[in-house]
Formats: structure tokens, C-alpha cells, sequence
């Protein structure tokens, strides 16, 4: 992409207005970005409305029946044995690996719908400094190459949590899959997110998400490749400030929707605020409730 103007006033209004899109960096990204974070929490809401439907009588987890009072729309028979690899206590016909698979899919949607909005500062940033380059005349890689290195981070973590999913339910009761972990187990995940906010390496972490304007101008490149990395390497800090939180949908629930706002409503606030408030505010919260599921547990 260079800064050269084109001519496109021989083409009518649909015309011009396609090509101006398919033209600006910043503005296919705007749209690319914002229909993945939509279409990942329709898809995870149509798949909460399965949960809540297929849970069962007498076990309810918060706003199970508000999503029951929701209609059910008709989805593709593909994404009907979607939801059923996820929500399913044991494994249907399909082995192992195609269970794993959609179970990784799950947690990436919820990776796209809770922590890439939160990315909107480094992707914002990027196609100020990249139209500055533009108009400078200057090559400039695409910012969804940023975003593609960005979202390979969490696709590996997904699989991580795909594995730790499977892992607890092996060693669980016949509840759900993706239901609440209870007692010891709950309050442990609650206890390594509540921990971790008060680390030296979540603030690490954190401070690299809040700069990105010096990390993405010292490591300006017009290569491809060092472009995708720079987007893992911010990936990489992302993970670093919110893979505990993630943690906290096993206490709560996967398919927890309400949680998965919570969370992702948060992470956006965390990075966007210069005090450590917030962060020391909710570890203190996890700790406490951590700490009260043990005595109930008991």
C-alpha cells in the first residue's frame, strides 16, 4: 500500500464508496474487527440459550432464565453439532479430537468476543502510525496482519484451555461440561486469578498494553512477518494481564454470557485506566469469594 490517490469517479456512489473501503487500512479493519467481535457473541449467546435450555431441572446458573425466555432461532445443522461437541457431558459420536476441536473454537470465540475489543488501542494506534506512513508515501503492511498475530496468541491459549477443560471433566462428576466447577476446584481457579492481580507480572504485562504507541513506532516495519510478530508480541502481554481472568469462567460457568461481559468489560477498563484500582480492587474480590466457596464447601 503506498499513498498514491486513485481516480474511481468513472464508478457510481456504491462504487466509489466499496473502493475508498477496500482503500483505507484503517477502515477494513474497523469493519473486519468489529463483524468478528458480533458474529463471536452471537454464536456464543445462541450457544448460552442451548446451555440454559439442556441444563438440568433445578440448576440454575445466573440469567438461565432469562436466556430460557429468549427465542430460539434455527441454526444450521453444522452449528447445532457445534454446540452439542461443547455442551455435551460425554462425548457424542464424534472422537475425542473433534470434541477438542470444537471445545477450542468455544473458548477462541469467547477469546475474540471478551479480549479483542480491549485491543482496539494497540489496532487504533497502529493505523494512525501506518496512515501517517501512507500519506508519507511510505509501503505499509496491513493492519489485519497485526490483528492475525494478535488472535494466533489467543488461539494457542484456547487450545490450552480446550485441554484444561477436558482435563477437569475427565476427573469431575457427570455434570455438564462446561458447568461450574464446584468446591476445591472452583475456589482455586477463583484464588490463581485473585493472586495474580496483585503480581509484579500482571503489572509488567499491563503497562506494555496501556503504551502500545513505543512499541509499535520502535518496531516499525514494512515487512509482513515482523508485522505479524509485533502482533504476537503484544498478544503475548494481552495474555499475560488476562489468562488468570479467564480462569474465573471455570467457577462460574463457560457458557456463562453475563461473565463473559463482566469480564471482558473489565479487561477493557483495566487497560484503558491509569491507576492500579481497578486490578487490586477485583484481586481482592476473587480472594474473598475464593475464600467464602471454601467454607461453604467444607
Amino acid at each position: 500500500m503506498t499513498g498514491q490517490q486513485d481516480d474511481f469517479s468513472h464508478l457510481d456512489r456504491a462504487g466509489r464508496a466499496m473502493a475508498n473501503i477496500a482503500r483505507s487500512p484503517r477502515v477494513t479493519a474497523n469493519v473486519v474487527v468489529g463483524a468478528c467481535i458480533l458474529l463471536a457473541w452471537l454464536l456464543l449467546a445462541a450457544m448460552a440459550i442451548r446451555s440454559a435450555e439442556g441444563r438440568i431441572a433445578g440448576v440454575n446458573a445466573p440469567g438461565d432464565a432469562l436466556l430460557r425466555n429468549l427465542p430460539r432461532l434455527p441454526l444450521p445443522d453444522f452449528l447445532e453439532r457445534f454446540f452439542a461437541l461443547c455442551l455435551s457431558p460425554t462425548p457424542l459420536d464424534g472422537s475425542l479430537g473433534l470434541k477438542a476441536s470444537a471445545l477450542v473454537l468455544m473458548w477462541f470465540l469467547m477469546a475474540i468476543a471478551t479480549m479483542l475489543p480491549s485491543a482496539a488501542p494497540m489496532i487504533r494506534t497502529y493505523c494512525e502510525i501506518a496512515d501517517t506512513a501512507r500519506i508519507k508515501g511510505e509501503p505499509v503492511v496491513h493492519p489485519l496482519v497485526l490483528v492475525a498475530g494478535y488472535l494466533s496468541v489467543w488461539l494457542a491459549a484456547s487450545m490450552m484451555f480446550a485441554a484444561l477443560t477436558l482435563a477437569i471433566h475427565a476427573s469431575a462428576s457427570s455434570n455438564g461440561l462446561l458447568d461450574p466447577v464446584i468446591g476445591i476446584a472452583g475456589a482455586l481457579a477463583l484464588l490463581i486469578a485473585g493472586l495474580y492481580q496483585f503480581s509484579g507480572l500482571k503489572e509488567a504485562c499491563l503497562k506494555k498494553c496501556r503504551n502500545p504507541f513505543s512499541i509499535l513506532f520502535a518496531n516499525w516495519s514494512a515487512r509482513p512477518v515482523r508485522v505479524f510478530r509485533l502482533g504476537v508480541a503484544q498478544g503475548l502481554w494481552c495474555l499475560g494481564c488476562c489468562w488468570a481472568l479467564m480462569l474465573v469462567m471455570f467457577a462460574v460457568g463457560v457458557m456463562n454470557v453475563f461473565w463473559m461481559a463482566l469480564i471482558g468489560l473489565f479487561t477493557l477498563i483495566e487497560k484503558q485506566t491509569a491507576t492500579r484500582v481497578p486490578t487490586r480492587l477485583a484481586g481482592a474480590i476473587l480472594l474473598v469469594w475464593a475464600a467464602a466457596l471454601l467454607v461453604v464447601s467444607r
